[in-house]
C-alpha cells in the first residue's frame, strides 16, 4: 500500500511521484515529476491541491491510510493547472460536501470552465483566512506566477508555506525533504523550473518573494511546493536563490547555441567561446543537436552573453536553431544587460545567421557586432578575426 509522509503532526504528504515522466510542456524532466498534495488533520479536515488525473488512484490512496476520503470538508486550490487540479472530479466525488476554497476570480472561472459549476466554490484574495480549527490558514494571491489564478496558503500554526509552483522543482524522488536529498542537485532543479516556467513573470515572481520574506524566516519551518521536494532546513538558502533568480541580474558568462552542417558554423562556435575563455569569462557551448533547449535556457538565465550561430539551409536558418529561438522568446528574456551575437557560415546567401541576428535584435539584446558570416569554411585568419570580433564584443559591453 503506497504511504502518506507526515511533515507535522496531523500534517501528511498524499501525493504523487511519476518516475517516468520525460517532458513537461517540452521542457525535459530527466529525474520526473511529483505531484504534491497536502492532508491536514484539523476539526475540518483539508486537503490543499491533488494531482495530475494519472496520479489520482495514488492520491486517493494516501489520502485513505490517514482518513476516509469522504471525511473531506475544505479542498483548497491553488492553481487550476491540471497537473494540479486534475484530481478534483474525483475527490469531490468522495466528498460531494467538501467546499473547494480557490483565488477569486482567477481561479473560481478557470476551476468552472475545466470541471464545471456543480460543486461549492469559494473564492478569496490575499488577506482572507480560513478557520480549519486550531490552525488558520491565511491566503496571499500570487497572480502570474505563472497562471493568473495561482495562489499560495500560510500556515501559521505549523510554520508551513504552502508555496504552489513558487519554489518547486520537477524531480522525483522516494525521500520528501531537501536534507534527504542532494542539495546541489536540488538548487539546480530549482533554477531549472524557475528559468522554463517563471522566468517569464519575473517581476510578479519578484513580488510573490517579497510576500513570502514578510512572513519572516523565523516563521516558516517548512516550504511545500506543488512540484519536487519540500523545503525544511535550507528555507533560507533557496529563497536567497530566489532572490538572485527574480532580480534579472545576469554574470560575465556566455552561452555559446550552434547547430552545423558540415561543422563550418562548429568550428566558428569553437573560436568564440575559446575568446571568451581567454578574457576569462566562463563559456559554455551547446550543440542543439544534443542539447535540449530547456537545459540552456537553465545556463541562460543568468549570463550575460548569448551567441547564436546557424549556416543558412532553404533560405532559413537551421529548423534546431529556429526551434530555441522560439522557446527562447516565449521565455521573454528582454533585458538591457543582455549581449548578443549571431554568426554562422552560408553556401549562396548568409540568410540563416542573418536571421538569427534578426531574432535577437527583436528580443532585445545589444548587439554590438553585427552578424558574422563565413562563406563556405573558414580557414584560421577567419578564426582569428571572429575571435577579435568576439574580444572588441566584450570590450564594449565591459
Amino acid at each position: 500500500m503506497l504511504t502518506a509522509t507526515q511533515l507535522k503532526p496531523d500534517v501528511y504528504w498524499v501525493g504523487g511521484v511519476d518516475w517516468n515522466a520525460r517532458s513537461f510542456h517540452g521542457y525535459t524532466t530527466e529525474d520526473g515529476i511529483t505531484y504534491n498534495a497536502y492532508l491536514i488533520m484539523d476539526e475540518k479536515v483539508t486537503l490543499v491541491d491533488t494531482a495530475k488525473c494519472t496520479h489520482t488512484a495514488d492520491l486517493v490512496e494516501r489520502i485513505s491510510t490517514i482518513v476516509d476520503p469522504s471525511k473531506i470538508d475544505v479542498l483548497v486550490s491553488n492553481h487550476v493547472e491540471m497537473d494540479h487540479s486534475g484530481s478534483i472530479p474525483a475527490i469531490m466525488e468522495l466528498a460531494p460536501n467538501a467546499t473547494i476554497y480557490t483565488s477569486a476570480p482567477a481561479g473560481l472561472n478557470g476551476l468552472k470552465a475545466h470541471y464545471g459549476d456543480a460543486y461549492s466554490y469559494q473564492g478569496v484574495k490575499t488577506g482572507d483566512t480560513l478557520c480549519i480549527g486550531k490552525r488558520t490558514l491565511a491566503f496571499v494571491q500570487t497572480p502570474m506566477v505563472h497562471w493568473p489564478d495561482n495562489m499560495v496558503t500560510y500556515d501559521a500554526y505549523d510554520k508551513i508555506l504552502f508555496s504552489n509552483d513558487a519554489f518547486g522543482q520537477h524531480f522525483a524522488s522516494s525521500a520528501r525533504f531537501d536534507d534527504e536529498n542532494d542539495l546541489n542537485e536540488l538548487m539546480i532543479q530549482a533554477k531549472k523550473y524557475y528559468a522554463n516556467i517563471v522566468q517569464p513573470y519575473g517581476p510578479q515572481a519578484k513580488r510573490a518573494v517579497e510576500a513570502v520574506k514578510g512572513i519572516g524566516i523565523e516563521n516558516l519551518d517548512l516550504i511545500a511546493p506543488a512540484h519536487g521536494i519540500i523545503w525544511r532546513s535550507n528555507v533560507a538558502d533557496v529563497l536567497a536563490a530566489y532572490d538572485g533568480f527574480v532580480s534579472g541580474e545576469v554574470a560575465d558568462k556566455a552561452v555559446v547555441v550552434y547547430d552545423s552542417m558540415w561543422h563550418s558554423t562548429e568550428k566558428m562556435a569553437k573560436a568564440i567561446c575559446e575568446a571568451f575563455v581567454e578574457e576569462g569569462i566562463p563559456a559554455r557551448i551547446y550543440d542543439l543537436k544534443v542539447d535540449h533547449p530547456s537545459n540552456i535556457m537553465t545556463d541562460f538565465l543568468d549570463a550575460k552573453y548569448l551567441c547564436a550561430g546557424s549556416p543558412t539551409l532553404n533560405s532559413q536558418m537551421l529548423p534546431t536553431m529556429a526551434n530555441f529561438l522560439t522557446y527562447m522568446r516565449g521565455l521573454s528574456p528582454k533585458n538591457a544587460q543582455r549581449v548578443g551575437l549571431a554568426f554562422g557560415s552560408y553556401g549562396w546567401a548568409p540568410l540563416g545567421p542573418n536571421n538569427v541576428g534578426k531574432v535577437l535584435e527583436e528580443c532585445g539584446f545589444q548587439l554590438p557586432e553585427k552578424t558574422i558570416t563565413r562563406n563556405w569554411v573558414p580557414d584560421q585568419a577567419f578564426l582569428d578575426e571572429i575571435q577579435a570580433k568576439t574580444r572588441a564584443v566584450i570590450e564594449a559591453t565591459k
